[in-house]
């Protein structure tokens, strides 16, 4: 079988929010402050196949970007392991080690954000690889004006400063910013939920070229099922924090098992107006401050049952390749 370019084992993430002064002080007087935790991930078990479009789909707040993160490198899991090609990455030392932070790159939501406005956007790019020894400074420049022509950016406007370019291309600009130290996967984080719809085509169609050019791998996350749908081979369902679906892109959207993928589905804009099958969506994601018990989906599921609100479904296997955690399958 495959190697898993990435893998995760049990992965969890919680954050702790420190008490405030008054909350502190509060405490004195014997109110006893409580510290909050934020549940973001919880027990996450996902692999990732070299070459392949990973879709991971879900509200927001459900955990998306913050999975997202923790693949990249940038987040570490509070409980479980991330794999790198079969070796736990916190085990990884030396090279091997420098070679798995490279391995994984991430294109970010806001551009504009993740750009030093006072640094020319040449510099950006090619800032990484010469401080990695990946080019020498003699050839940066060449390397750069190569990279900036493969995402269909003009190699004059390297000294240009970020301010200075429209949404799309600051987004092309990310993306060679990630492929510069030559990752084996890149993490897309909603990368084209901020541009118009034109522009988001070119920004997708970029994305697939380069996974044709540079046999790159995608954990594509968004919450734009037709996006995904457009782009993804396998799509991952993430719902407070727990992967609820995870099924070959064509069979989740022909035929969606989970409640809250039949839901989500359901909302999708089409021209077929027809009869609806299953029930909108209603109500909000509960807070990862206080997530529900048993499933967390089911204060808003109309097929829960009494099990549901304290049995955790376990995400298996219900057909080939197809994974689903619900009650419901038996």
């Amino acid at each position: 079988m495959t190697t898993p370019i990435i893998e995760t084992r049990g992965v969890s993430k919680r954050f702790s929010k420190e008490p405030d002064l008054a909350a502190k002080l509060a405490g004195l007087l014997g109110a006893g402050p409580k510290r909050e935790v934020v549940h973001a991930l919880d027990h996450v078990d996902l692999k990732v196949m070299p070459g392949e479009v990973l879709g991971l789909v879900g509200e927001s707040g459900s955990g998306k970007s913050t999975l997202g993160r923790i693949i990249a490198g940038i987040w570490n899991e509070s409980e479980g392991s991330i794999l790198f090609q079969d070796k736990e990455r916190k085990k990884l030392s030396g090279a091997e080690k420098r070679a798995a932070e490279l391995a994984v790159q991430m294109v970010f939501q806001d551009p504009m954000s993740s750009l030093n406005p006072r640094m020319r956007i040449g510099d950006a790019i090619i800032e990484a690889p010469i401080y990695h020894g990946i080019v020498a400074k003699a050839d940066a420049e060449a390397y750069l004006s190569d990279l900036m022509r493969k995402v269909g950016l003009d190699p004059a406007y390297a000294k240009r400063y970020p301010h200075q370019f429209s949404g799309g291309q600051r987004a092309r600009i990310g993306i060679a910013r990630a492929l510069a130290v030559k990752p084996k996967m890149i993490v897309a984080d909603e990368s084209v939920a901020a541009l118009d719809v034109s522009i988001q085509a070119q920004v997708l169609n970029l994305f697939m070229k380069l996974r044709e050019d540079f046999g790159l791998t995608y954990l594509f996350i968004s919450h734009d099922l037709g996006v995904v749908r457009h782009v993804a081979d396998r799509v991952a369902i993430l719902y407070l924090g727990r992967i609820v679906e995870l099924a070959p892109a064509e069979e989740l959207f022909s035929t969606p098992n989970h409640p809250y993928t039949q839901a989500l589905l359901a909302e999708v804009p089409r021209v077929d107006t027809g009869k609806r099958q299953f029930k909108p969506i209603e109500g909000e994601i509960p807070s990862p401050l206080n997530p529900p018990s048993g499933c967390h989906f089911h204060p808003r599921c109309p097929l829960a049952m009494a099990r549901c609100k304290t049995d955790i479904p376990a995400l298996r296997e219900i057909a080939p390749g197809r994974l689903s955690a619900c009650h419901l399958n038996g």
